[in-house]
């Protein structure tokens, strides 16, 4: 494999992993407090129209990724609303968030399509962008690839060094038993899914912004999805998470490359890599991570509100 395809793969792995390491932080969140939200594709497709066309209106990228970031979280609060107040089905209230996003999403971007933006360009990070092969690899990013990782890592803490993490993971375990100690599942669980909306819409902008710098319907092709699987591979750890963005993302990444340059395969059969590879996680890990699922995940609180 020569360098020059060996860092375009790894460029696009960490491009294609950011937004998936977003959007698993976000799922991860969430289900750590004991909800799990398939709709987390409709959040990041908000968040990428609204984003677009905020930079588009304003010319601004950093104005759009904030507007991304509480379209999302606005828009996860109708998920909130459903399954914490109202106590509905969580996954089929998932799947109608999901569904409602890719059509407000087209709504919106319809008079965009077609529109190109300067976006979130690439900052060279001084002396170490220019070290051979790792300094276009690593040092050559937009701002929001940098602080994926660094959000994982506050997200981290806050999960396991604060009380306000432990207070979260215990409504995941046992809300009756958290709630019986004083804490208030409801208030947590909304915080939770309003963060988690955050980091999904931030998900989205870096789509359109960084990558794409243009809008197109259902530009997050599944992405929603693969986050909800690398959760699992993670074993519902921020940190683990980095790991099995970059995996996937480095599929996405192979994939595109196989296809650049002609390889003797079905296009067909090179798009199916990252799904195959989904499917292969859920396979694999699907039965070690069961000593890591929230003990409550998916099951609605009846307690007093």
């Amino acid at each position: 494999m020569s360098e020059l395809l060996l860092v375009s793969i790894m460029i696009g792995a960490i491009q294609s992993g950011t937004p998936l390491l977003y959007a698993t932080l976000s799922e991860t969140i969430g289900e750590r407090v004991g909800i799990i939200n398939l709709g987390l594709e409709g959040i990041m497709l908000i968040g990428a129209v609204v984003g677009f066309v905020i930079t588009v209106l304003t010319g601004n990228a950093a104005l759009g990724v904030v507007a991304a970031a509480l379209a999302g979280a606005l828009f996860n609060m109708i998920f909130a609303f459903l399954v914490i107040t109202r106590r509905a089905n969580q996954l089929a209230c998932g799947l109608a968030l999901m569904f409602c996003g890719v059509g407000l999403s087209a709504l919106i971007g319809a008079p965009f399509i077609g529109r190109q933006i300067e976006g979130l360009n690439a900052i060279k990070i001084p002396v170490f962008s220019d070290l051979p092969f790792f300094g276009r690899a690593f040092f050559q990013h937009d701002i929001l690839v940098y602080l994926a990782i660094p959000t994982a890592v506050v997200i981290w803490w806050f999960l396991f060094k604060t009380r306000w993490g432990l207070s979260l993971r215990a409504v995941g375990e046992n809300p009756t038993a958290a709630f019986a100690a004083g804490k208030n599942p409801y208030l947590l669980q909304y915080q939770v899914l309003f963060i988690s909306g955050l980091l999904g819409g931030i998900a989205g902008a870096h789509l359109s912004l960084a990558l794409a710098h243009n809008w197109a319907e259902w530009m997050t092709a599944g992405r929603g999805f693969f986050a909800v699987a690398l959760v699992i591979f993670a074993k519902w750890h921020p940190l683990r998470a980095i790991a099995g963005a970059l995996l996937f993302g480095g599929a996405i990444s192979l994939q595109l490359q196989m296809q650049a340059r002609g390889v003797p395969v079905s296009s067909f059969i090179l798009d199916m890599l990252p799904y195959v590879l989904s499917l292969t996680v859920l396979v694999i890990w699907g039965r070690t991570s069961r000593s890591a699922v929230p003990g409550s995940l998916g099951r609605v609180f009846q307690g007093t509100e």
